[in-house]
């Protein structure tokens, strides 16, 4: 059985940061400082079968008005069980997350599981600006 905490005490850094650095194409290299740092400032969620973590969700957030959902991940040994979801469903159900009038993520290839949650396209994507850092962690 899979359990979703947001115990901070229970990450492990080591299997998030391998993960990041090594398998994503959103943070592929990225330095364990880093890592670190997100967690450090970010509600973070961690989806475990038994004591071992298989799964990671974070949410950048003002615990007021705005989140951003980020790396998300299920390690492959463990994909095809609903993990994500379940990730997911956390997220959108905390109960310090409750009164955000936006939420944001960025997705290349998962926006079905998403969109379950409620997620969809921009409406006004002529709003929106950013400033995107190609190849951020490359030396």
């Amino acid at each position: 059985m899979i359990e979703i905490s947001t115990d901070s005490n229970r990450l492990d850094v080591d299997t998030i940061h391998s993960f990041l650095s090594e398998s994503s194409y959103w943070a592929s290299g990225i330095p364990r400082d880093l890592v670190e740092r997100s967690i450090e400032n970010s509600l973070c969620f961690g989806a475990y079968d038994d004591d071992l973590q298989v799964g990671f969700a974070r949410v950048v957030t003002d615990y007021a008005t705005f989140g951003y959902v980020a790396d998300v991940f299920v390690l492959p040994t463990h994909r095809g069980q609903g993990i994500a979801k379940q990730l997911l469903e956390a997220v959108k159900n905390h109960p310090d997350l409750q009164r955000l009038r936006r939420w944001h993520l960025l997705t290349r290839d998962a926006h079905k599981l998403y969109a379950a949650f409620g997620f969809r396209e921009i409406e006004s994507p002529q709003r929106h600006m950013e400033i995107a850092v190609k190849n951020a962690y490359v030396s």
